[in-house]
């Protein structure tokens, strides 16, 4: 049986969370990934501020307007009680063939029904050349036999 993914989370509900919320990010569905949010949930995202679901889903939408071909990864980095910490990559080009990867730090805090009410995000935007990417899989969720972060040495 599957423990509910609710605070305080455990080392494994937390790495469950966290690949929930890859896998979410993956599927570059706005209305989805909306859901896990609560009605008020405040962001703070490089220099843009959501505020709701609606925000959300809105800074989503331009987000994949510009960042074409996202491929995300995910991993804990900390956590306690209703708050987990993350690191994460992504690769993405630009309308114009421009490779990049992305790298963040995001901290998260949830309600006791296990919604995200907070989320704080910092996050570099780094050139890259094509033949320099590591995220080879199709559009997606990304597959559970490919490396994480720390196996591929980000």
């Amino acid at each position: 049986m599957t423990p509910p993914l609710v605070p305080p989370f455990t080392r494994e509900t937390a790495v469950a969370k966290v690949r929930l919320a890859e896998d979410g990010w993956n599927s570059r569905d706005p209305e989805r990934i909306s859901k896990v949010y609560t009605e008020d949930s405040q962001w703070r995202n490089r220099a843009e501020f959501p505020r709701g679901r609606e925000e959300i889903v809105e800074f989503l939408t331009r987000k994949w307007a510009k960042e074409l071909n996202y491929r995300l990864i995910k991993e804990l980095w900390a956590f306690d009680g209703n708050r987990i910490a993350v690191r994460f990559a992504y690769e993405w080009r630009d309308d114009s063939g421009h490779w990049f990867r992305s790298y963040g730090n995001e901290n998260w805090e949830f309600d006791a029904d296990g919604l995200m009410q907070r989320r704080f995000a910092s996050i570099n935007d780094m050139p890259i050349k094509e033949e320099d990417r590591k995220f080879h899989w199709p559009l997606g969720r990304r597959p559970d036999d490919h490396p994480g972060l720390s196996e591929l040495g980000l």
